[in-house]
């Protein structure tokens, strides 16, 4: 038995989904999802079924059989024009007769002899296939005079009778190259996000803008568009550190020594080539003294762009199984959420991730205790040894920090971040994924508690290196690189804006 998805499209009409149900009973599929909302889309229809391959195809082939079965995404053509017929009696029935014969979708009608304007009527349609407009006009002309105003065989004019198609069109544009069978499950995932939120009172058409703006944010920052915020800190024996803060999602951070270079977390999948020309303009572009690439979680944000540098890529074990089940909430308590598991292929989808093939998990022993927080391995770049410690899975099931004592330099993931100095820009997108998934974390308590862990850390070395007049260095997973300051953080150092034309 397999569970398996139909995007249908059926007339508005009383029985037809009564009908479609039926094909799926008589076949031995059993319903396990459904979907219709007339003030979305008067006509299409989500199913999800779990039924054996044989039935499958039963239930595909009778659904396509009756016309009912979606199978392609071509865009609609439409037309608008102006008729003159008789103002009589059965005049506009007569004409309606045979535009519903050429089985178009009528999308206007405005006709009112009292106006000053003129006594012909404004049609508009809409058909799937461009070549029955062209019969429909031949059938026509010879009766009627008739004047075309707009003829598009593009997308552009979709009206709302068809919001699933215009969605998918958009989507189109934000995805990899899908083809029609991809952008349909795309278009079932989206619809059953919305349908979770829904439940939680969110209108549904908001809901979809959310996720379209997350498309559109990604790709409107990249190429010309793309910017980061950069620091540079100064590390012993002529080491650097590099924090770059992407237009969306993550931060990339590099540190650069004598004797090579570890990229701690690689940022959006889809920014790969303007990091690449960034690092370039850092003078970073030698990915072969690349060393180590780490991932302190699954995020996409965090993990995305990690197959396109050509390295093998350490992180927690837990982090591989998250990646693997494609479910952000793997390994939590909120592991069955419906939403944190359709976003996760939603984001992944939007953000071209391409995943490392050579995934090295780090060792699960511990080798000591921080507070609560286990020491499992040891990361070594140059002059620096790095802790690997385990997080208690508050943010994400599998999510490690790094912290280099002697330096005073720690790494806390998306579990203590500077968000007062988040630009709104980021803040913005990130609010997108809060909305989505309803929180970030997949438990929240867990979260404070490893919070309070970290700041205690930090607290404590800050301490220790405060009598030598240096500080604690904290690196979160977005926003700017800070130090502890009363009982928050503070940026620490400058930030400089780098662009697409300062490269150029």
């Amino acid at each position: 038995m397999g569970r398996y998805f139909f995007v249908t499209r059926i007339p508005d009409e009383p029985g037809s989904l009564e009908k479609a149900a039926l094909v799926m009973k008589e076949n031995g599929a059993n319903i396990n999802r459904v979907h219709y909302d007339h003030r979305i889309d008067p006509n299409t229809v989500f199913f999800e079924v779990t039924a054996g391959e044989e039935s499958y195809n039963q239930v595909m082939n009778k659904l396509q059989e009756i016309g009912y079965l979606q199978t392609s995404l071509r865009p609609h053509s439409t037309i608008r024009f102006y008729i003159k017929i008789p103002n009589e009696p059965g005049a506009l029935s007569e004409f309606l007769s045979v535009v519903t014969s050429s089985r178009a979708n009528i999308t206007e009608l405005d006709f009112d002899d009292r106006s000053q304007r003129d006594d012909r009527l404004i049609v508009g349609l809409s058909l799937e296939d461009s070549s029955k407009i062209e019969r429909l006009l031949e059938r026509l002309r010879p009766r009627y005079t008739l004047e075309v105003i707009e003829y598009d065989e593009t997308e552009n004019n979709l009206d709302n009778t068809v919001f699933y198609l215009r969605l998918a069109h958009r989507i189109k544009t934000y995805a990899k190259n899908p083809d029609d069978r991809d952008l349909l499950a795309i278009l079932a995932d989206t619809n059953h996000i919305v349908q979770e939120l829904a439940k939680t009172g969110k209108d549904p058409k908001e809901a979809f803008e959310k996720i379209l703006c997350m498309g559109e944010s990604l790709k409107g920052t990249l190429g010309p568009n793309f910017y980061a915020d950069v620091q540079k800190v100064r590390l012993k024996e002529g080491s650097m550190l590099y924090v770059f803060q992407l237009p969306c999602g993550g931060n990339l951070n590099v540190i650069d020594t004598q004797k090579g270079r570890i990229l701690i977390d690689t940022g959006y999948g889809i920014y790969a080539d303007d990091v690449r020309e960034m690092l370039g303009h850092y003078g970073l572009s030698d990915f072969s003294l690349v060393k180590d690439i780490v991932i302190t979680h699954a995020d996409a944000d965090h993990c995305g762009a990690s197959g396109y540098f050509g390295k093998t890529s350490r992180c927690h074990s837990a982090t591989i199984d998250v990646l693997k089940r494609e479910n952000r909430a793997y390994g939590s308590r909120n592991e069955d959420s419906v939403l944190e598991e359709l976003y996760t292929k939603l984001i992944d989808l939007f953000s071209h991730a391409s995943i490392s093939d050579g995934l090295v998990p780090f060792s699960s022993k511990v080798i000591s205790i921080k507070g609560k927080l286990p020491v499992i391995d040891n990361l070594s770049i140059g002059p620096f040894n790095f802790e690997v410690i385990e997080g208690l899975g508050g943010h994400q099931y599998g999510q490690i920090y790094l912290l280099e004592p002697k330096e005073g330099l720690i790494f806390t993931a998306d579990t203590l971040l500077n968000l007062e100095h988040i630009s709104k820009e980021r803040s913005l997108y990130n609010n997108l994924a809060v909305y989505l998934v309803t929180s970030v974390n997949v438990d929240s308590s867990l979260v404070k508690e490893e919070r309070t862990e970290l700041l205690a850390i930090a607290k404590n070395l800050d301490d220790i290196l405060y009598r030598t007049g240096r500080r604690c260095i904290i690196c979160g997973g977005h926003g700017p690189v800070s130090v502890l300051h009363r009982s928050g953080l503070s940026p620490y150092g400058s930030v400089e804006h780098y662009t697409h034309n300062i490269s150029s």
